[in-house]
Order: C-alpha cells, then sequence, then structure tokens
C-alpha cells in the first residue's frame, strides 16, 4: 500500500556511501568507499579514562543538558578555534551530532523549497543529500584548483540570489582541493557585497601533511557576519562520539538552537563529558601527529598506483573517458574491491568517468592488495569495451 509520505521526501534516495557499506559488509571486499578513519588509530584508552572520569563526577553527563551544549565543551572548543585565527565569543557555539546535524539544521533554518544553494561542483554528497531534503535549487559554481571561480559566482549569485554558499575550502570532498588565499579572499569579499552566507565546513584542516595553516573563511570574515563554522571531531578523535560544532553570528545560533530543540532536545550529554576529561587531560597534538604520520604513509602507498595528487581522507580519480566507474565497480566488487562512483558527489553535469578514493581506513599492505585489484577491475574493464567496439 501507499503510505502519505511529505512530498519532501518522496523522491529522496539513500546515500550511496551508505548503499555501499551495507554490500561490501559481507565478501572479502576491500573498502576504500567510505570515509572512516582506521579503529586502529582511535585514541581508545585514553578516551576509556575520559570516560570513566565522566560517569564519576556525578550524574551532570546523565542529566538532560543545555541544547546549546556543554558550556565547558564550548569554552575548549572556542580555545582551538582562536588557535586557527577565528575569533568568536563561546556564546555562538552550538554543538550538534555530529557535523551532519549542523548542515542539516541549517537546511531546515534557511531552506524553503525552490530556495537556492550555490555549492562547488562537485561537492560533499550528503550535504547534497542534506539540502535536497529542505527541495533546495542546487546551484553548481566551476572551479580550479584555487576554489571557486569569482566571476561564475558573481554572476549566480546576482541570478539565484541564494539563501547560501556552501563551501569545504580546506581538502574539499571529494577533491581534495586547498583554496588558495587570494580566492578565499575574493569569496568572502562576494558574500560581503551580495549579502549572502557562506557555510564553511572544515572537517579536515587538522590532519594536513604540512605545516602550513591554511586561513579559514571565518577569519576573513572581518565583521563575524557572513561566515558560518562548523567542524567535528569525528575525524580526529572518533566518529562514534557523534560530536561536532557550528559557529557563527548571534541571532543565527539562536534560531539553530531553536531548531535543534525540536530534533534532539541535545546532543548526548555523557559524551559531551567525556570528550572535555579528553581534551583537558590528553595531548590533542600528540594524537594529531600520529594520525598525520600514519595517513600520509597510506597516501603514499596508494598514490604509487595512481601517481595522482594529494587529498585528506580521499584521492580523487578521473580515468578513461570511455569509462564509466559505476560499471567499473561491478566489476571491482567482483574483484574483492570497493570505492564510491564520481557521479553521486555532482550537482549537474555528473562526470561518470570520476570516483572517490579513501586511504584512511586500511593499512598500507591492504591499500596495497586493494589497489591491484582495482586495477585488475580496470584492465578487465578496459579490454571488454575494445571487445565490444
Amino acid at each position: 500500500m501507499g503510505y502519505p509520505f511529505a512530498t519532501r521526501v518522496q523522491s529522496i534516495t539513500s546515500s550511496a556511501v551508505r548503499d555501499l557499506l551495507s554490500i561490501i559488509q559481507s565478501g572479502d571486499v576491500i573498502s576504500f568507499a567510505g570515509g572512516l578513519p582506521d579503529e586502529g588509530l582511535f585514541p581508545v584508552q585514553e578516551l576509556e579514562l575520559a570516560y570513566q572520569k565522566a560517569f564519576r563526577s556525578g550524574g551532570k553527563g546523565l542529566q538532560y543538558g543545555p541544547t546549546e551544549g556543554d558550556g565547558e565543551l564550548r569554552l575548549l572548543i572556542q580555545e582551538r578555534m582562536h588557535a586557527k585565527g577565528i575569533s568568536v565569543a563561546h556564546e555562538n557555539i552550538l554543538i550538534t551530532t555530529g557535523s551532519q546535524q549542523a548542515i542539516d539544521l541549517l537546511g531546515k533554518v534557511f531552506l524553503s523549497p525552490g530556495d537556492a544553494v550555490l555549492v562547488e561542483n562537485p561537492s560533499y554528497l550528503a550535504a547534497l543529500q542534506a539540502f535536497n531534503m529542505y527541495e533546495a535549487n542546487i546551484i553548481p559554481v566551476q572551479s580550479d584548483d584555487d576554489g571557486m571561480i569569482p566571476e561564475e559566482l558573481e554572476e549566480k549569485i546576482i541570478t539565484h540570489r541564494p539563501k547560501f554558499i556552501y563551501a569545504v575550502p580546506t581538502f574539499s570532498n571529494p577533491q581534495g582541493k586547498v583554496w588558495s588565499k587570494e580566492r578565499r579572499e575574493a569569496v568572502v569579499n562576494l558574500a560581503e557585497k551580495y549579502h549572502v552566507l557562506i557555510v564553511e565546513d572544515d572537517p579536515y584542516s587538522e590532519l594536513r601533511f604540512t605545516d602550513e595553516q591554511p586561513m579559514p573563511l571565518a577569519v576573513i570574515d572581518r565583521f563575524g557576519e557572513r561566515v558560518i563554522y562548523t567542524s567535528t571531531f569525528s575525524k580526529t578523535v572518533a566518529p562514534g562520539i557523534r560530536i561536532g560544532w557550528l559557529s557563527g553570528p548571534k541571532e543565527i545560533v539562536r534560531m539553530i538552537a531553536l531548531a535543534k530543540q525540536s530534533s534532539d532536545l541535545h546532543s548526548s550529554a555523557i559524551d559531551q563529558r567525556a570528550l572535555c576529561y579528553f581534551l583537558q587531560d590528553f595531548s590533542m597534538q600528540q594524537h594529531l601527529h600520529k594520525l598525520r604520520r600514519e595517513y600520509k604513509e597510506r597516501l603514499d602507498v596508494m598514490q604509487d598506483y595512481l601517481k595522482g595528487s594529494s587529498s585528506n581522507l580521499f584521492l580523487w580519480v578521473s580515468i578513461n573517458k570511455a569509462i564509466d566507474t559505476a560499471e567499473l565497480l561491478k566489476v571491482a566488487v567482483d574483484e574483492g574491491v570497493a570505492f564510491v562512483p564520481g557521479v553521486s558527489f555532482f550537482a549537474g553535469n555528473p562526470k561518470t568517468n570520476t570516483l572517490r578514493l579513501n586511504y584512511t581506513h586500511s593499512s598500507p599492505e591492504i591499500i596495497g592488495t586493494g589497489m591491484s585489484r582495482l586495477m585488475t577491475a580496470l584492465d578487465k574493464l578496459l579490454a571488454s569495451s575494445v571487445r565490444e567496439q
């Protein structure tokens, strides 16, 4: 029988990554699909001690808490943001259940059916999924190696009058781009000129492989009125604790807090308490140095096969234009390896010969095995296409 679902969900589709994860859980398939960190690198002992401390501190971590989040944790996040050059009051920081909830809440607060959102093309597929849920008109903006092209961005701002621009300027997902300083300034200047908001999604910047720290858009936003900044501890501590945050203008944060109340009242109090103790008692910088060293080694192994450019958790690959990577995936899974076809990341004009590979979840040895399987699958598909011609 048919059920009376809301119009906004009738055309919704499942995430390509989530579908892949369910497929590859059975059998001997090496996954380069989801953006999973390696469980072997989680600070398990440190987190265990932090949770013990949270439970021993009384019932605070088991009680209802403020929607905005644990006040002590917000102060610790404020310190981390100040270290990046972002000046923000802790009152203007809101704890979310992962940064994905932040993206969803922004859609909930700002988007009415048909409202425009400008995104890079390709862009983070779970953000596209969230904006589609609110029936947004998602407009792709072309970019080059330095970031969104200002002339096209300005033209589309004028034409579509977007509610906001969504961007991942530091290690963009899926391409791994790092926008140049000049391009960052140009985009923020356009946002100020046309009074448009920017949502800066920054989950990866602390996992960079060099000492250079790219300047967040939120730093360039001189008056703190144009940029809503969001980040997460999923990539740096562990995704299972589901703690992210957003910051921005006071009025916006207040409205998002009201929207969050109707979603979950507040994010997990015990996880917030434990994360507080973790950040206070253990060296986050030492942990980050370990992650950077390990992930850089894995990147090098994968690049030996691809000779591609580096990103942060992923490699974005373009192959022979005659190859549809959705077809390649079928052959690859038979060979025992999986990836995400690139088409899912495009808001328009998808390139079917692209794919995204994650290298953080697998050891160097497994990456070598998986890449050998992928090369075999590619050779088989190319040979098959030649025979059909």
